[in-house]
Parts: C-alpha cells; structure tokens; sequence
C-alpha cells in the first residue's frame, strides 16, 4: 500500500544540534492556562512567546483543525507561513466580517500568521514550494495523502529536499483502514466517532455537540504532534512524518473514559462512564435559577450533606464507600437535584464556597464574555486595526513563568489574502 510517510533524515552538524536542543528543552517548559473581558488599546497586544523563536511552519492546512494547531504554535513564537490558493481558506468567508477575506471566524484562528498565495496546481506553485521548504522546520497539511501528491506536497518529494523535515498532517481517516480516501469534516467525525449519539437529546436522537470540538481536540493532538516532531529532531537530527487522523484521534478521546467495562476481556458491564451517562448529570434547578455542583471526594459529599441538614445521607455508604458511590452516582445526582430547589443560587453559592465543594453559575455566551475572572486576566483585547476596524480578540491561554508577557506589535491579527506573498518570495 502506498504510503504518505516514508522512513528518511540525515543527521545535523554539531552546531544544529545545539540549537535545536535548546528549542527542545524550551518546548518542554510546563505553561499552565489563564483565562480576559475588554481593555482597549489603540494598539493591538500580541500575546506571543519566544518559546518556538525560530521555528518556521509552512502551513497548508485550511478551515479550523490545521489553523487552531498552527495558531497555538504561532502563539508560542513559530513563524507561521499560511499557504493558500487564489481563493483563499474557506473560511475566509465565514461571516460576519469588515473585509471580503477576513471573517470573524478567520480572525479566530489565524492570528500571528502570515498569508501567501500560491497556485499548487501548477509547477511555478509547487516551485515556490519546494523553495519554501527549504529553510524550514514543518510542513503541516490536513489534506488525504493523494491530494498532497497531486500538489508536489507528499512526503517522499518534501524530505528529498529537507531531509530534516518535520511533515505532519491530519486526514480524516488513518492511512492503514478502508476509509483512508473518505472525505471528513468535524459534522462527519462527530457522528461516526459517537460523540454525536452520546450527546443524544431526550427523544434519543443524536445532536452534534454546538462547538467544532473534533476540529480542536485533533488541532490540539496536531500541535502536540508537531512539538514532539521537533524534539525528536533535536536529539537525532532526523526528520519525521507524523499522522493524526481525525477519526481515530475521537475515537480515543472518547473511549479513553466510555470503553469502560470493555477494557476488561471478557467485558464486565457496559459501555459507557457510567457517571457522564446518568440523565441527572445536569446543571442543578436552583429556587431561582440553575448551579452546576460537583461534590467529587469522599469529603466533599459529606459536607454536601452536612449542609443539606441530611444525616441519613452523611454516613451512608453510598456515600463513604467511593465504589459504592460509583455504582449509585445516579440516585446521588438526583438527590442533589432535589437538595439544590431549597435554596436560591446566592445562597446556595455562599455555601459552597465556604465548604470548598466545587460548584459554578451556568454562563451564557453572553455572559462568559462579562465573566470576572476573564475580565480580571486580561482574556480580551480590544483594539483598533487599521483594515478591519475596532475587534475584541482572545489571546492566548499560555502563561510562561508566571507572566502574560504582552508585547505592542501594530499588526498581527489575522492576515489579508496573500499579504506576505512578495516579502516571502522574493
């Protein structure tokens, strides 16, 4: 079977050796996740480390799973270089938006990037291309395999001119199965990878979960593919492709917890966390509004109990007993149901709070954007962009050795159309 990742590489002098060990040992700083409302600049802040300073990515990817794994890594301080055709991403067109090529859906997950056009299909294209990769670290795509080829974009052709090339790309189904061909979006994988029929409304039928989460959870696994790629090549000097197929990524990602009574042969019990299925696994009615509570230790369903004034409850061993817990989560999560009516979300908030019992309000989108601990982050920036006028951006989550480390730049939000194009080529 024809495959899109062959074994290959040359081993780096010395000196390359040295630099791209020191990218690894920054690549594997820990970052811990921050959240921001609006603070107005008439400047753009750009929330970039130095961690990938000096990494170049030649681009390819289009839509949301490639632009949210290269967005991250562009965060992180990566040269990111997006090639596009004439047309432009798809998602250019995703409105509302100011300009005929940046939407606000674009501007989401292509910020800190730099766009050229090139026209793939043809030799000058795929020319420009092969220059390109040249000097470069990765090459990223989510195309199937035959489509890569027809553009000059295949593995064996890019390591045969940088043989210390990181090439990772993301299809919709691995290259080893009958579906390598199939097409795939994150609507398709929702449903063949169940998270669709997990997500089931009270009828049964399934609902696709209202975010694009297998286009972002597989972006996520792209990056951390990529990352290890690079650290890979630091210590052997080799080049390497990587696959993340969309299909099998969700298909781990959900079953890591649902395979359940199935990780054991023969199979005891169900499939399915038995927790995440319970119909009572829901936003509790407050007297006055909804609360998510969790009590999740042993100690904190005690105190849960102890302020439900509910004895019965406190030294049950339903309650005490974690495995016994487990197998009547559901009777407890409709006890909670029942608790949480008595009282109005402040009070019950206050409660909560005092016994340290996790617990959170119910946020609109409306309301995540006015959320306190948000705003007191600095998660939005708002700020004026001589082509797109005035926009609230997220930054990024990274936060590196305790600093948000903004830096004044005048203009990177998401590029226009191929405005790097002459720079980049010339």
């Amino acid at each position: 079977m024809e495959r899109a990742c062959r074994s290959g590489g040359s081993t780096m002098t010395a000196g390359h050796a040295s630099y791209w060990m020191s990218i690894a040992i920054l690549l594997t700083t820990q970052t811990s996740g921050t959240g921001n409302f609006g603070q107005l600049s008439t400047e753009r802040l750009v929330f970039m480390f130095k961690l990938l300073d000096g990494i170049r990515i030649i681009d390819l990817t289009t839509i949301v799973l490639g632009p949210y794994a290269t967005q991250l890594l562009a965060d992180l301080g990566a040269e990111v270089i997006k090639v596009e055709s004439e047309e432009g991403d798809v998602f250019r067109a995703v409105r509302p938006g100011r300009t005929e090529d940046v939407g606000a859906g674009f501007m989401n997950f292509n910020r800190n990037k730099r766009s050229i056009v090139l026209d793939l299909k043809s030799e000058e294209g795929q020319k420009s291309l092969r220059k390109l990769i040249g000097n470069a670290d990765v090459l990223v795509h989510n195309m199937r395999p035959s489509s890569a080829a027809s553009l000059g974009a295949d593995y064996e052709a890019l390591q045969a001119i940088n043989p210390n090339l990181v090439y990772c790309y993301s299809p919709g189904f691995g290259e080893r199965g009958p579906d390598r061909s199939a097409p795939a979006y994150d609507d398709i994988i929702q449903a063949r990878s169940g998270l669709a029929a997990i997500n089931a409304d009270n009828s049964g039928a399934p609902q696709f979960v209202r975010t694009i989460a297998c286009d972002k959870v597989v972006g996520l696994h792209l990056a951390m593919g990529i990352q290890a790629g690079l650290i890979h090549k630091a210590r052997t000097g080799k080049g390497v492709c990587i696959e993340v197929p969309m299909f099998e990524t969700m298909a781990s990602f959900l079953l890591s917890e649902h395979l359940a009574g199935h990780s054991l042969v023969p199979e005891e019990g169900e499939l399915g966390y038995e927790r995440l299925m319970t119909e009572n696994r829901r936003p509790h009615k407050t007297s006055d509004g909804y609360l998510a509570i969790l009590p999740y230790s042993t100690k904190h369903w005690i105190r849960f109990f102890e302020l439900s004034d509910e004895p019965e409850w406190q030294t049950s061993s339903k309650v005490t007993n974690p495995i016994l817990r487990s197998k009547n989560i559901d009777e407890l999560y409709a006890k909670i149901s029942e608790i949480a009516k008595t009282k109005s979300t402040k009070e019950w908030q206050l409660l909560l709070t005092e016994a340290d019992i996790p617990h959170s309000t119910v946020n609109s989108l409306e309301d995540l954007l006015r959320d306190e601990h948000l705003a007191a982050v600095g998660m939005f920036n708002i700020y004026d962009d001589e082509r797109l006028g005035r926009i609230r951006e997220i930054r990024s989550p990274f936060q590196v050795d305790g600093e948000l480390d903004y830096e004044v730049a005048a203009n990177r939000p998401a590029p226009g159309l191929g405005e790097g194009t002459s720079d980049l080529l010339d």
